[in-house]
């Protein structure tokens, strides 16, 4: 669709829709999973594993697209994965084997990962590429309102427990089983790329892999794959986390952040024409961080209210530092290679990065718990505040290393149509 053609009321309603369950069906439950993990028995290199299944989803996902692409109505594509990650939530529901538990959740993430993408497509396909952001803020919404359905538990049902429980992944599957819905009813739209030949090294963006011969490019992509141990903790380990310290609404909590990504992501335009690009990124490692700072004092001082700063600062690590990463390669990278140079930095972030990060924070956790017998019930007991301590360190370094090594004095003016793009 052209970018002056007009998008009618009802595909734009039935486009916000698909983003918005496509979000909320992954939240419900995955926020919550290494608490759900912790409390079935699970630890050391399984729980590792379990979290990350949506990496895993993350590296073989471009190659989905990339036969979807060439071969099937991406709607059509999309409703078709949606229906079997539907049936593997289901039956992640019910099974209590760990093991078991990990090969029905990579099952469902090498479904539910490609979506991502596809459903971004979709949207651009069947509206002008100028009002993508305003389909796209229904996938944050969608994040957000997931919590809705421990609020229904606690306050309609009388349950004191939804996070933790296997309830969540009922829930994901209901969504998921309404998204299918909705996406075969979405508009037809062709695959993009028929008749046309590519390769699994296009299809992971390897390609990009040569502007790394740049010192600031390769130490941009060096310093974003070391970012996602210190963020995974957060991201994969969290509900971990909350739980211990006596939270209950696991989900709702940590939802906090993404709606205050919403606000923080008005602001990037303004970072990025009074910082640029370089000054923006290093307010987002500032902010990572704030939140080992918060976590680890917070855990030593006994000061709840500083876990409220860390899960609020989300929004500023991921809008200033990974938002502000695409829009820099969209600047960097030659226009041959940009939409690649996009797949490899996700690919090297959410796929490789946050594996990495999983295993490494799975193994700290793992090295600094002591689990115990009291009453016939296992209690495990963490020492947060040096596991927080190792991210806070790691956290600093990263800051200290981007700030003094990585060049680029680019000013919003430079980049003005990157960030239009994003």
């Amino acid at each position: 669709m052209s970018d002056n053609h007009k998008m009618s009321l009802t595909v734009r309603v039935q486009l916000s829709a698909m983003m918005f369950l496509q979000f909320m069906l992954f939240a419900v439950w995955f926020v919550q999973l290494s608490a759900y993990a912790t409390d079935m028995g699970v630890s050391g290199v399984m729980l590792s594993l379990i979290v990350s299944s949506m990496a895993i989803g993350c590296l073989v996902s471009p190659i989905v697209g990339m036969i979807a692409d060439r071969h099937f109505a991406s709607q059509k594509v999309l409703g078709v994965l949606n229906g079997i990650c539907t049936l593997f939530l289901v039956i992640a529901a019910q099974v209590t084997d760990p093991t078991l538990l990990f090969l029905v959740l990579l099952g469902a993430m090498l479904c539910y990962m490609p979506t991502w993408g596809l459903t971004s497509a979709i949207a651009m396909a069947n509206g002008p590429v100028e009002k993508f952001p305003q389909i796209r803020v229904f996938g944050s919404l969608g994040w957000v309102a997931s919590g809705i359905f421990s609020l229904l538990a606690l306050k309609i049902f009388g349950m004191e427990a939804f996070d933790g429980t296997n309830l969540p992944f009922y829930c994901g599957a209901a969504t998921c089983a309404v998204a299918t819905v909705v996406a075969l009813l979405l508009p037809d739209t062709p695959p993009p790329a028929k008749g046309q030949e590519t390769s699994i090294v296009d299809a992971l963006g390897l390609r990009a892999f040569a502007l790394t011969k740049d010192f600031h490019f390769a130490l941009f992509i060096i310093v974003s794959v070391l970012v996602m141990i210190p963020f995974s903790i957060y991201w994969s380990y969290g509900s971990v986390f909350l739980k211990d310290a006596g939270f209950k609404q696991l989900t709702l909590t940590m939802n906090w952040g993404q709606a205050a990504e919403m606000v923080f992501m008005l602001m990037i335009p303004i970072a990025l024409k009074q910082l640029g690009v370089k000054w923006s990124m290093t307010v987002g490692l500032l902010a990572l961080l704030a939140r080992y700072v918060s976590f680890y004092f917070g855990s030593t001082q006994d000061i709840q209210s500083l876990f409220y700063v860390a899960i609020l600062v989300h929004g500023l690590i991921f809008g200033f530092f990974f938002v502000g990463g695409q829009i820099y390669i969209d600047k960097y990278a030659p226009r041959e290679l940009r939409a690649q140079a996009q797949g490899f930095i996700f690919l090297m972030t959410f796929g490789i990065g946050l594996l990495i990060g999983n295993f490494v924070n799975g193994e700290l956790i793992a090295r600094h718990s002591v689990e115990s017998i009291v009453d016939g019930e296992t209690i495990i007991q963490y020492d947060w505040g040096y596991i927080w301590m190792v991210n806070l360190v790691i956290s600093l370094v990263l800051l200290i290393v981007f700030a003094l090594l990585f060049k680029d004095t680019s000013k919003l003016a430079d980049v003005s149509s990157a960030a239009e793009g994003n």
